[in-house]
């Protein structure tokens, strides 16, 4: 199932930006659909964005969408996730995952997860 090891996360102010990495391991990197998923305290883990596993084409939640921006390097096994004009309501722990299929939004729709990153954004 291979490791995944998420970076970048960190406190900024509304309006701010943050770029999250995510370094996989021990799988075939370019064989996976990439997943950034985000839980908030009380909440149930949500959907972020996801990317194909060429890079090609990419999927996100609508509370994202022109904000958020998912890409991926598969020459250096890793998936980032742009923030830009960050909100309040971005603070959660951000998880990268790998699934095997495309299109998928759901939790158990990806296999292997990081240990996720914290994300905190003031007002």
């Amino acid at each position: 199932q291979g490791q995944l090891v998420e970076s970048g996360g960190g406190l900024v102010q509304a309006g701010g930006s943050l770029r999250l990495s995510c370094a996989a391991s021990g799988l075939t990197f370019s064989t996976y659909t990439m997943g950034w998923f985000r839980q908030a305290p009380g909440k149930e883990r949500e959907f972020v964005a996801a990317i194909s596993r060429s890079g090609i084409n990419t999927y996100s939640a609508d509370s994202v969408k022109g904000r958020f921006t998912i890409s991926r390097d598969n020459a250096k096994n890793t998936v980032y996730l742009q923030m830009n004009s960050l909100k309040p309501e971005d603070t959660a722990v951000y998880y990268c995952a790998s699934g095997r299929g495309y299109g998928g939004r759901r939790v158990t729709d990806f296999g292997s997860w990081g240990q996720g990153t914290q994300v905190s954004i003031s007002s």
